[in-house]
């Protein structure tokens, strides 16, 4: 890193610190984030092939579950396999355009989630609270509507935010305490003035996280609500279940993401910073193919009579 020409970011290489130097512990992070990494892949995928094959599955709610798949097995990839190498290797050394390109990438699908979420929950809450409006409201137009919104606010907020910080000056020794380059961490290593590109920062992650959350957090309220009206308790339950199950999961993603980047720096909050950041990196992509598909009946339906295909074709 001395020998870095800083004025030259063609030259610049940061070092991502990840989890810090113990060999033990790299080890046993490996081991554990390649179980995590490989289940991710197997079950987002695995939906994806499902919803795209299975006629049943052709509806407004799978296709948005398809593309959350779809999202985060790209997010997911974004991340883990760089440091899986890192962890394997022992080379922590990131160039400057790579680290920006990441940043990016991430960026971009994670925006795009938040607003994916808020909009799965406004499908939920269409088919159980007002059902008799929902093949009217949820048509094929509407729905594609709603993705591509979803999508070109991801690519405007984070283009925005990734063209400033492009060009920034950086200066040494470039240790990113973190296990990818997200947005604080970067900043930190800048010698120049970032208030502005700070506060830009701030109000689109107001902007791409507070609306969303609200409109999710309210929406699951509504269809908890109407669910508790429901008569036969063994429905209710069951509805409850699914229902108070996404809930969680999103209150998880939507609040590790406030925490990390909303919140006042303390130093408490900086040190948990990584902890959090796993949770809506990690953790999320890997509960929600759970969560929200494979516990579905139809989704179970289309897998095994996928299963019993493939067992047939083996035969012949």
């Amino acid at each position: 890193m001395a020998s870095a020409d800083w004025s030259n970011k063609t030259d610049i290489e940061f070092i991502l610190l990840g989890f810090g130097n113990l060999p033990e512990l790299q080890a046993l992070l490996f081991l554990l984030f390649s179980v995590i990494y490989t289940v991710t892949m197997v079950g987002n995928i695995l939906i994806i092939i499902l919803v795209v094959t299975d006629q049943h599955l052709h509806t407004p709610m799978y296709f948005f579950l398809g593309n959350l798949s779809c999202l985060e097995t790209c997010y997911t990839s974004t991340i883990l396999p760089r440091m899986l190498v890192s962890l394997l290797t022992g080379d922590r050394t990131i160039s400057f355009r790579g680290c920006i390109v990441q940043f990016y990438i991430f960026g971009v699908l994670v925006t795009t989630e938040c607003f994916l979420l808020s909009v799965m929950s406004y499908d939920r809450y269409l088919a159980i609270c007002k059902p008799l409006h929902y093949g009217a409201h949820m048509n094929g137009r509407f729905c594609v509507l709603l993705l591509s919104g979803s999508w070109i606010i991801g690519f405007l907020a984070i283009t925005m935010t990734t063209s400033l910080m492009s060009q920034l000056p950086f200066c040494g020794p470039g240790k990113i305490d973190h296990f990818f380059c997200d947005f604080t961490p970067m900043i930190k290593l800048s010698c120049s003035d970032t208030r502005l590109i700070e506060f830009l920062g701030f109000v689109l992650s107001t902007v791409c996280s507070l609306p969303p959350f609200l409109l999710t957090v309210t929406s699951y309220v509504c269809i908890i609500t109407s669910i508790l009206r429901i008569p036969s308790t063994t429905e209710r339950q069951k509805a409850f279940s699914t229902c108070s199950s996404h809930l969680i999961v999103v209150t998880t993603f939507y609040g590790t993401l406030i925490i990390v980047y909303l919140l006042p720096k303390t130093k408490i909050l900086r040190d948990l910073n990584k902890v959090f950041s796993v949770f809506y990196t990690v953790l999320t992509p890997l509960v929600n193919p759970l969560i929200y598909s494979l516990r579905n009946k139809e989704v179970k339906k289309a897998l095994r009579k996928a299963v019993s295909k493939f067992m047939d074709f083996t035969r012949i």
